[in-house]
């Protein structure tokens, strides 16, 4: 995932210290019910397309503009699938983030599916029973893009 400036910005006073960030997830499903991965530059694995909000962007305007730049693909948000704060993740620079995922499912419009930019190695749309290698992160987000179960989030202890 390409650093947005603001953190750059951000990064230059905090060190590597925790930022706690914002996150989108965009599970993107066509009228044949295929879902639209992505294969990572940075891990070289398959994935749920997702990213950062810039500073005052609407999450679901940040999905749709997420799946646009990764993979040409035109969506509309349908609804909110899950909220959830996700473990602390330490890059390879050293640099420590945290987010507080929003998860939508949305609808393809337009677009034909290509690498659409230096994030994606690959772009793709998959069967649900055909899906490639996948983190739980990725499976657990189609399951519930899958279900009409309302929206997800960990319930208070």
């Amino acid at each position: 995932m390409a650093t947005p400036d603001f953190i750059r910005t951000l990064r230059a006073s905090a060190g590597h210290q925790l930022l706690w960030l914002p996150g989108v997830t965009a599970i993107v499903l066509d009228d044949r019910h295929r879902v639209l991965l992505n294969r990572r530059a940075d891990t070289g694995r398959w994935a749920v397309i997702g990213g950062i909000p810039e500073p005052g962007e609407e999450p679901a305007a940040c999905a749709v503009r997420e799946v646009f730049e990764e993979t040409a693909v035109m969506c509309v948000p349908e609804r909110v699938l899950s909220v959830q704060a996700l473990r602390p993740v330490t890059y390879g620079n050293g640099d420590v983030c945290q987010y507080m995922d929003i998860t939508f499912r949305c609808r393809a419009v337009g677009g034909e599916a290509r690498v659409n930019d230096d994030e994606s190695l690959d772009v793709a749309w998959f069967p649900v029973d055909a899906l490639p290698e996948l983190d739980e992160f990725g499976l657990t987000r189609i399951k519930q893009a899958l279900s009409d179960a309302p929206t997800w989030f960990d319930p208070m202890s």
